[in-house]
């Protein structure tokens, strides 16, 4: 235990490892995410803690869409690309293997168990460094059945990113 109190609790939350596609215009892009969960049943939304300053924030908030890719703790592998944001790897998308979501044109990674398409239908900027995005799910594909025991989550990969 740290001096930290409240890091060493947010710490304790459990946090699935995600990769979030978006896409506006030419442009796409693909970076790791933690911060999602479902915030409606009726419409069916999640809400993602989106950094402000990310490559990938810009490009949500011009095309208004996102994917959430899903992979199963097998596949961790196919996520390690991804976790290098474009100012330290700007080519990152030249060699990536993918085929467009087919309602909102974002990278379905290959290798993910299952992914969501989703809209932007609102925004909170929470004063912090990140802002929150909810966005309808308006599509989904499972490419791999599991279990959210399956999913692959911040812990598999011995990395924190809370507190």
């Amino acid at each position: 235990m740290s001096d930290d109190l409240v890091k060493d609790a947010l710490r304790m939350i459990p946090y699935g490892f995600y990769a979030i596609s978006s896409h506006s215009g030419e442009d796409s892009n693909i970076m790791v995410a933690n911060w999602l969960t479902q915030a409606s049943f009726s419409p069916r939304q999640i809400a993602l803690g989106l950094q402000k300053t990310s490559y990938s924030h810009g490009l949500i908030e011009s095309g208004g869409v996102f994917v959430v890719n899903i992979f199963n703790k097998a596949d961790g592998d196919a996520i390690k690309p991804f976790t290098k944001g474009r100012s330290k790897n700007p080519d990152k998308m030249t060699n990536v293997q993918y085929t467009a979501a087919p309602l909102t044109g974002c990278p379905i990674v290959e290798g993910a168990a299952a992914y969501l398409e989703c809209k932007v239908v609102a925004k909170l900027d929470t004063g912090g460094d990140h802002e929150i995005v909810i966005g309808e799910v308006i599509g989904a594909g499972v490419n791999k059945p599991g279990e959210a025991k399956d999913t692959l989550t911040l812990v598999d990969f011995g990395w924190s990113y809370a507190g």
